[in-house]
């Protein structure tokens, strides 16, 4: 499927068009699940996490019984002028080389798809490198790259508004393609991690030498490069906590915006969406300052080692599915997470309950 810009179709209003759209989970269809979890053929809270998921995506789908259908991994891509800084220890020309692996299906994100049912759409937010014809790819460059933070704001506000509305445009698009049940949020950007490790640190108020981690694994020069270069955009720039837009423009990435409007299609759809690891949940703090009640329909599915995403799962309210000391990004990990979320919708929705099965020992008070 080729995907190109929809030229014809203003998006002045679809950010507030969305943000109107999103309301608290049924919180009916979660007290009856919860209701049906008290009456299941086993001990109450065995299965542990198993049994808050399977709660938690029954009141975001308004369904006491979820079935979770196909799911989509949303990658998008975008370069950072702050690479330049040597934040990374790879050079730029990998984002775009990446983005073609995606297409051919050859990334970790591929894989981990496939097993889990989503399919894996790919967005051209701001790389910038040449990709040439791509089909399967999704064009939506603001411009190819974003500014220096070191050196000032890393796009206009207008810039980090449209970025957020080109998540929310692949979102509706693929919805429209084929429905799902599940989503989850990933990037590629080479020098992500810095961005990320700005926004954290200005909407937190913790130090960038507490938020910022090793990224692709620079060393122990290359990690102090990352610190003094957040902390100058962060001098520099001035970010406004009360204003995530403000963040986003002063400090983020095109990539980090379009995953913020997953965030927020997704909870105006009512569908769960995954956090996946460090720039995801950056993003979902973007997304929660816009609107707080997008946190609601959110999922957590990894704890990454980098020590930023504990301090932003930690504004979210969020507790990771998963911790296998991961730290690719792509959408990896929200994806492995997702089988966990199926298999909590799968044990909610088959077991019988102690009537159905005719087994004594019917929680009091709770025999129908």
């Amino acid at each position: 499927m080729s995907r190109t810009s929809l030229s014809s179709r203003s998006s002045t209003s679809l950010l507030e068009t969305t943000l109107s759209r999103i309301g608290l989970p049924d919180a009916a269809a979660a007290e009856a699940a919860r209701s049906r979890q008290a009456r299941l053929t086993k001990p109450s809270g065995s299965l542990g996490r198993l049994e808050d998921l399977a709660v938690r995506i029954a009141g975001i789908a308004g369904n006491s019984v979820p079935e979770l259908g196909p799911g989509v991994a949303f990658v998008m891509a975008a370069d950072h002028g702050v690479a330049a800084a040597g934040v990374s220890a790879y050079p730029r020309e990998v984002t775009a080389a990446m983005v073609r692996n995606f297409l051919a299906g050859g990334a970790a994100v591929n894989a981990l798809a496939a097993f889990a049912g989503f399919r894996v759409s790919v967005t051209d937010c701001g790389v910038a490198s040449d990709l040439g014809p791509a089909t399967g790819l999704r064009i939506r460059r603001v411009r190819p790259g974003t500014d220096d933070i070191t050196r000032g704001p890393a796009m206009s506000r207008d810039e980090a508004r449209r970025s957020v509305e080109i998540g929310i445009e692949a979102f509706e698009e693929e919805f429209e393609f084929g429905p799902f049940g599940l989503a989850a949020a990933g990037e590629m950007g080479i020098g992500n991690t810095t961005p990320a490790s700005a926004i954290v640190a200005a909407l937190t108020g913790r130090p960038p030498r507490e938020v910022t981690g090793r990224g692709t694994g620079v060393d122990d020069r290359g990690l102090e490069r990352k610190v003094a270069a957040v902390e100058r955009a962060l001098a520099v720039n001035r970010p406004d906590p009360s204003d995530p837009l403000d963040v986003l423009s002063k400090v983020g990435g095109f990539e980090i915006g379009a995953m913020a409007g997953v965030f927020l299609a997704a909870a105006a759809r009512r569908i769960p969406v995954l956090v996946d690891g460090f720039i995801s949940a950056a993003a979902a703090m973007i997304a929660c300052g816009l609107c707080p009640l997008a946190a609601e329909y959110m999922i957590a599915g990894h704890r990454s080692v980098e020590p930023g995403q504990a301090a932003a799962l930690g504004l979210l309210g969020l507790t990771p599915v998963l911790d296998l000391g991961m730290r690719l990004g792509e959408g990896t990990g929200a994806v492995l997470a997702a089988a966990v979320c199926r298999a909590a919708c799968e044990v909610h929705t088959r077991m019988a309950t102690f009537e159905e099965a005719g087994v004594p020992g019917a929680p009091e008070g709770k025999k129908t």
